[in-house]
């Protein structure tokens, strides 16, 4: 049996989105496909009993995309979203039971986030409002864009100065068209109907210099009546200077749950789980007692109430767990779901907690659990369970039912997947750095792995770097043990799942710490000096390092430190920061990291650039970049193949056009094919004998 080959990304599938029916006798959910011939992502709604006594049944085609379900209040239908009418998301309700889907809307742009009003007539979402200029389809003739904001470009959006996004409401019956309900030069999100259905909560920023100063707060607005767009206009809630997302009314409407993040271009922080008090704006923070980020990237959700208490997500050492907190703050918060995993999405409701859950050899898949707290919380590295005591399980499927007693397994959408293929488990061990601190690391063995014989490594990177690896599946480390490579992965200083101050450590550099390319740079040599002493099949001559993004920018980092590895691929990198500060989306945020902005300390910029010491680089390094990355623009490659090749030092540099920051995640399925052909083919060439 073969292992993952770069072909079978077409195969990949997964659950996503589960969301209990008002009865808590249903769950909806989505199910994610490949579609090899047309080079699209599918996907369908689902429906699955909980009680199991049922097989799970389709309820949407999945012709295109279907996303986004969300259950009527009554529970008889569903509103989703889909493409399906063309290339541009709109709003769909269906009937449970059966029956035609209604389109109620036909907009210029993507609908996402909808909610329904408390009596199930109406609808609220988000989309973005393009300005009558795109009228004229001939750019050469449209009219030119005028900026006075900072914010705007976006990554994976575009442009945004002259596409604000906003909320509007329509009829869930289909007898009106959409009304907007906010505007002006700002970008409204994340809409939450009041339980008396008299306001939409939301989340904006509207204070002078909303684009300079990166601050978000609740926003309250009546509800319309959905036949003109009056009402009092937005009242702003929170003002609390830091950013606030993902707001959720209390069943009685006297509070608001949110996600918070107090930073101000004061980064990283851990974002916290607070209350709101819905008249005088309030706010409780009911998370710090965790120590750990309570928003994992990408967020999959706000946190959910049932009765007194709120269920969120938390990332810690590798893992993604499911916690649930006393909104009075009474008792810290409390673990609900654990174990060597990745939860991804979840729901809670009428006492169960359905959640969607991935680890190294599982694709994502859905399970179902009393509504009750597994043990104590224990942040502070990975969490143990009965079954999996820091390695990756053999099985799987026994690990995720341990997680909480009475847990259920309700889908195998990725069982073919994996019975068809040697996957690589990942085994835990901890490196020791140079100033003593613990990193936590993984290793995978090569597919078709024989004890005796020593093989190529690849050290893995991970972007962010407020981000994390761990204990979930990642179809780059199953095609690299699959093409024959011992795949190593950590987290150094500067990723979160951690203490604040690990994710702060590389701050600087100055008086705020050493700076990115310090700690992290030796916590990443660490884990290759630790996993060379314990596993003697890895060929200390033959290493390779890749990584995209903040990895991308370690990896450049380190060819210019070290000659140590044979070979690099440096994707989606920051190599010059001050290029990037003009030219990213967020390019002027940085000061949260470095403590200044560019013209106030132009040598710290250069400090912690790679392309300052890229004299020192000889390891032969490919550069993937994608051509409308908005987060790191491509002449961040350039810059960097430019140096090296002046130098006549041995470089590529391999483009993806119409591609994003994202190209590795949801960019083209071809071209996430010929990344990992790309790839493969440049190890191969300076790691294979």
């Amino acid at each position: 049996m073969t292992g993952m080959l770069p072909d079978d990304v077409y195969e990949l599938t997964g659950v996503a989105d589960p969301r209990i029916s008002p009865d808590g006798t249903t769950v909806a959910y989505v199910v994610r496909g490949v579609d090899r011939e047309a080079n699209l992502y599918r996907s369908a709604i689902w429906l699955a009993a909980l009680d199991g006594a049922s097989e799970p049944r389709r309820l949407t085609s999945g012709e295109k995309r279907d996303a986004e379900p969300r259950w009527s209040p009554d529970g008889s239908r569903l509103a989703f979203t889909s493409n399906r009418s063309g290339k541009v998301s709109q709003l769909y309700v269906m009937p449970v039971d059966g029956g035609e889907a209604r389109k109620l809307t036909s907009l210029k742009e993507d609908v996402e986030h909808p909610v329904w009003s408390p009596d199930g007539s109406a609808i609220a979402f988000v989309a973005r409002v393009p300005d009558t200029a795109y009228d004229e389809e001939d750019e050469e003739r449209r009219a030119p864009r005028r900026i006075t904001r900072l914010q705007y470009k976006l990554e994976h959006v575009g442009w945004t100065v002259d596409r604000p996004q906003h909320l509007f409401a329509v009829k869930a019956d289909g007898s009106g068209v959409p009304v907007q309900i906010t505007a002006g030069d700002f970008e409204d999100t994340a809409p939450a109907w009041s339980p008396d259905g008299s306001t939409i909560a939301f989340v904006s920023a509207r204070h002078d210099d909303w684009d300079v100063e990166l601050a978000s707060d609740v926003y309250l607005i009546d509800a319309p009546g959905l036949v003109a767009s009056a009402n009092s206009g937005p009242r702003r809630l929170t003002r609390g200077g830091g950013q606030t997302d993902g707001p959720v009314w209390s069943p009685d409407g006297s509070r608001l749950a949110v996600l918070r993040y107090p930073g101000m271009l004061d980064d990283p922080k851990h974002t916290q789980v607070a209350v709101v008090d819905a008249v005088t704006g309030d706010m409780a923070l009911l998370t710090e007692a965790l120590d750990r980020n309570c928003n994992p990237y990408p967020t999959p959700r706000e946190p959910a109430w049932i009765g007194e208490h709120l269920v969120f997500l938390v990332e810690d050492g590798g893992n993604t767990h499911v916690y649930r907190v006393a909104v009075d703050g009474s008792k810290p918060p409390e673990l609900a779901i654990g174990g060597e995993r990745a939860v991804t999405g979840f729901d809670a409701a009428a006492g169960r907690l359905v959640y969607t859950a991935t680890e190294p050899t599982m694709l994502p898949e859905l399970f179902v659990a009393p509504f009750a707290p597994a043990e104590p919380a224990r942040p502070g590295g990975a969490t143990e369970d009965p079954i999996s005591t820091g390695t990756a399980p053999a099985d799987p499927v026994r690990t995720a039912v341990a997680a909480t007693e009475g847990a259920r397994r309700l889908t195998r959408v990725g069982e073919p997947f994996a019975a068809a293929r040697e996957l690589a488990v990942a085994e835990r061990f901890t490196a020791i750095s140079a100033d003593g601190s613990e990193v936590d690391a993984w290793v995978m063995r090569p597919v078709g792995f024989e004890p005796g014989r020593t093989y190529p490594a690849l050290l893995n990177i991970h972007g962010g770097p407020y981000g994390q690896y761990g204990n979930e599946f990642f179809d780059e480390f199953q095609v690299y043990a699959g093409g024959g490579y011992v795949v190593l992965f950590s987290n150094p200083r500067g990723s979160s799942g951690y203490s604040e101050e690990w994710g702060r450590a590389i701050r600087g550099s100055g008086e705020l710490g050493p700076g990115w390319g310090s700690v992290d740079y030796e916590d990443c040599m660490a884990v290759v000096d630790e996993a060379l002493r314990r596993f003697d099949f890895i060929d200390p001559d033959r290493l390779g390092v890749i990584g995209g993004s903040y990895g991308g920018y370690m990896t450049s980092w380190i060819v210019a430190h070290t000659d140590r590895f044979k070979a690099a691929i440096s994707e989606r990198a920051v190599n010059q920061f001050v290029s990037e500060w003009g030219s990213s989306d967020f390019g002027f945020d940085f000061k949260g990291y470095l403590g200044a902005f560019l013209y106030e300390d132009i040598e710290s910029y250069l400090k912690v650039s790679p392309t300052t010491y890229a004299e020192n680089i000889h390891t032969p390094l490919m550069i993937l970049h994608s051509e409308d990355d908005l987060r790191c623009p491509v002449e961040q490659a350039e810059q960097l193949f430019v140096t090296l090749r002046l130098l006549k030092r041995p470089v590529e540099m391999v483009r993806f056009p119409a591609e994003s920051h994202e190209l590795t995640r949801s960019g083209s399925p071809v071209h996430r094919v010929q990344r990992f052909e790309l790839v493969l083919e440049w190890f191969d060439r300076y790691l294979k004998d």
